[in-house]
């Protein structure tokens, strides 16, 4: 992998785990404000942020399988 293909895949991680926080932080919202009236929501809200964290996840794992070939 070139240093440039590195860094890009270095900034996508990055803008991955920007969303799962995103994500992770509209979880939080819904516990601390919206329940338990709010309860119907947890189902989607919950789906998208263990997607992004798996998506997230996976990036890095590339991410570091890369960064350790190039050591």
């Amino acid at each position: 992998m070139t240093d440039d293909e590195l860094k890009s895949l270095d900034r996508e991680v990055k803008k991955l785990k920007r969303i799962a926080s995103e994500w992770a932080s509209q979880l939080h919202d819904l516990v601390e404000d919206k329940l338990p009236a709010g309860y119907l929501e947890i189902p989607g809200i919950a789906q998208s942020t263990f997607d992004a964290c798996k998506t997230w996840a996976d990036a890095n794992a590339r991410l570091q399988a890369a960064q350790k070939e190039t050591v």
